[in-house]
């Protein structure tokens, strides 16, 4: 791992408030994510499971989480299994945790090698009553790969037919939608980074620049600073390109007149940051483009006004939709006679803004949480609306990511560059 050492303590926490809500006489179990193969004999670099991350901070693959509060025997209350090193290992794939820096990393004491995962687990699930299983329940999730939990399952299911199985992703849900104060230190880290490389980018950009240059600077930016690299895929889209809102290719040439849509974060630590800024290719807006980007800049911070706790998800959304009918009625997108005769299901302004306003953000980018319940303080949630307008070449969307606290909200990225004008003054 790039990123510095995380104190133990935030994974301690975690699960002493995850085993406080299992069902008495009750087993769960975790895993890391699958080794993937990219090729021939190559694998994908590996990313860690956020719910093994979550409740262990180990970083590494082939490793397995048992927590069992009301064993028998102490010793089994929390166990972690780890791959055990060798010369063979050490030489070709490099350092692996040992024992004592497993438990430095994840405060859990008692910790065995892999392959005494099957002798002590049969002996002690007998003595469970209920079998807590994590599956991946991210509504965003299509499940048609059976990654390792499920296969695990399946297995335990066969082995110990009459135990009753539950889910924890119910019990996770709750819990990791709440961030304490170092999982925000660690988002917080994210921010920086990408602040750090959407200035270093500002004051790369000119016409006749690619697309992929300017991703190169971005990631160059993040590992300087010891982020793991990008929370996902960088959207570097100029011109029309804009107008897809998952346009990844960046392949092509910055013109002068265009306007470049940004959208990029750090990973840090396992946790992300998911910023979005459109910018001129030229170093200044048209004064079109600087009426459309306002008009962006103004629903984000009407948007971002409403993100408190309490507020419901679909009433939120709905509330911006109409901030957003105003500003394209203004910017002669919509005709307002037209919009006073729309079918409410059907809103004129989705041909211009399609995609929510807003999602939680934490380990995943797009975090794990319900939709139905209210916002709560210790959300971090994602602020983007955007207008796109493929008829003029032009896409415009404008992304902070906002901590909910007792007292309102704070705007983690309120350091990073978003007027128009201290954009076009950096770049010139």
């Amino acid at each position: 791992m790039k990123y510095l050492p995380v104190n133990e303590q935030l994974f301690t926490i975690n699960r002493k408030n995850f085993v406080s809500r299992l069902k008495p006489s009750s087993i769960a179990i975790f895993h890391p994510n699958d080794e993937f193969l990219r090729s021939g004999d190559q694998n994908f670099i590996f990313k860690q499971n956020p719910d093994f991350f979550y409740l262990s901070g180990i970083d590494q693959e082939q490793s397995i989480l048992v927590l069992f509060p009301d064993c028998p025997n102490p010793l089994y209350k929390e166990v972690l299994f780890l791959r055990q090193t060798s010369e063979h290992i050490a030489i070709w794939e490099g350092h692996k945790y040992t024992k004592d820096e497993a438990r430095a990393a994840s405060g859990i004491q008692t910790i065995f090698w892999l392959q005494d995962y099957d002798s002590i687990l049969h002996g002690i699930i007998n003595y469970a009553d209920n079998v807590y299983i994590n599956t991946n329940e991210n509504d965003r999730y299509s499940h048609t790969v059976p990654y390792r939990d499920m296969r695990m399952y399946e297995a335990l299911r066969l082995k110990y037919p009459l135990h009753n199985y539950e889910r924890s992703a119910l019990i996770l849900r709750d819990l990791r939608v709440i961030k304490s104060d170092t999982e925000i230190a660690l988002t917080k880290t994210a921010c920086g980074l990408t602040r750090d490389a959407f200035v270093r980018v500002l004051k790369f950009v000119q016409p006749g620049v690619a697309e992929y240059e300017i991703e190169a600077e971005i990631i160059h930016e993040f590992i300087k600073q010891r982020g793991t690299g990008h929370a996902y895929s960088p959207i570097i889209a100029s011109g029309n390109n804009a107008n897809v809102l998952h346009y990844i290719d960046n392949n092509q040439i910055c013109k002068d007149g265009d306007v470049i849509l940004l959208d990029f974060g750090a990973e840090y630590a396992n946790y992300n940051a998911d910023m979005t800024r459109s910018i001129p290719v030229s170093g200044r807006f048209t004064p079109r483009q600087r009426d459309v980007y306002n008009a962006v800049l103004r629903v984000m911070k009407a948007a971002t006004s409403m993100i408190v706790a309490g507020t419901i998800w679909n009433e939120y959304h709905e509330e911006v939709g109409k901030i957003m009918e105003s500003e394209l009625i203004g910017l002669g997108l919509l005709d307002k006679h037209d919009v006073a005769k729309q079918d409410p299901k059907a809103p004129l302004y989705k041909q211009y803004f399609m995609h929510g306003t807003s999602h939680h953000l934490g380990l995943d980018v797009h975090d794990y949480a319900s939709r139905y319940k209210p916002f709560e303080v210790g959300n971090i949630l994602t602020c983007e609306p955007g207008i796109y307008i493929p008829a003029e070449g032009l896409g415009i969307r404008l992304e902070n990511n906002i901590l909910i606290t007792q007292d309102g909200n704070i705007d983690l990225m309120a350091d990073i560059p978003v007027e128009a004008a201290h954009i076009e003054e950096i770049m010139n």
